[in-house]
C-alpha cells in the first residue's frame, strides 16, 4: 500500500495521459451514453446527494460536464458549482454548456494532479464520479479536498467495483484500488464513512463526512 503520509510518487503513472489534451466530442460519446451506469442513474444520483438551494458543490473530474449541468439547477441560482478537472478543454466545455442551459452559477477550475485548488472552507459537498481511480496522488488530493470543505461537509465518491474473478478484465487492469482500499485511503485522509447507497451493478456510491482531524 502506498504511504498516505509521504506520497511523492504517482500511484498510477500515465493513467491521465488521454486527458492531457482531450477531444470533448470524443469523450461526450463515451461518457454520455445509454448503458453507462452513472449516465443511466444520473437523476437518482443527484437525488441521493440531498442538495438544497444555496449550497456550494464541487464536481471534481467534471469531464464533459454531465453532472455539472445537473448539479447547477439542484443548488439553484443562489448556489454555486465548481467544475474541476485537470483538462482545460473539459473545464471550458462544462462551464460553457451549463451557461447555454441558463446556469451562470458554474465556475470552472483547472486543478493540479495533486491539488484540487479549491478555496479553503468554500464547499458544502464534493462530488467525485468515476474519477478517484484517476487520482495519481490520492493522499495529497484528498487533503486539499478536506481543506476545501466546510466543517461537517460531505464527500461522495462513485467509482468502479474492482473484484477479482468478477469485474471485467478492462476494469481489473484500469482501476488501481478496490472499494475497501478506497474507503481506507479516504478515512486515513480525515473523513468519516457515513453510508453506501446501493444502486449499481458495476459501480458503488459512498458518502463520507469531513472529520474532526482538520
Amino acid at each position: 500500500m502506498v504511504s498516505l503520509q509521504a506520497q511523492e510518487k504517482s500511484v498510477n503513472p500515465g493513467i491521465n495521459k488521454s486527458f492531457q489534451d482531450p477531444s470533448v466530442a470524443k469523450f461526450e460519446k463515451r461518457f454520455e451514453k445509454e448503458g453507462r451506469e452513472v449516465y443511466d442513474k444520473r437523476q437518482t444520483i443527484i437525488k441521493e446527494l440531498g442538495l438544497r438551494p444555496g449550497m456550494t458543490v464541487a464536481d471534481i473530474g467534471a469531464g464533459t460536464g454531465l453532472f455539472t449541468r445537473l448539479l447547477a439547477p439542484a443548488v439553484g441560482k443562489e448556489g454555486k458549482v465548481y467544475a474541476v478537472d485537470i483538462a482545460k478543454s473539459f473545464v471550458e466545455h462544462a462551464t460553457k454548456s451549463a451557461r447555454e442551459q441558463g446556469w451562470s452559477n458554474v465556475e470552472g477550475l483547472v486543478c493540479k494532479a495533486d491539488d484540487a485548488l479549491l478555496p479553503a472552507a468554500s464547499v458544502d459537498l464534493v462530488f467525485i464520479c468515476a474519477t478517484y481511480h484517476h487520482f495519481e496522488f490520492p493522499s495529497k488530493t484528498m487533503a486539499s479536498i478536506l481543506k476545501a470543505l466546510h466543517p461537517g461537509g460531505k464527500l461522495v465518491v462513485i467509482d468502479f467495483e474492482r473484484i477479482e474473478g468478477k469485474s471485467r478484465e478492462w476494469l481489473l487492469k484500469h482501476v488501481r484500488a478496490d472499494k475497501a482500499l478506497v474507503t481506507k485511503e479516504i478515512k486515513a485522509s480525515g473523513f468519516d464513512f457515513e453510508k453506501e447507497v446501493p444502486m449499481f451493478k458495476e459501480n458503488y456510491f459512498l458518502m463520507f463526512k469531513a472529520g474532526g482531524s482538520k
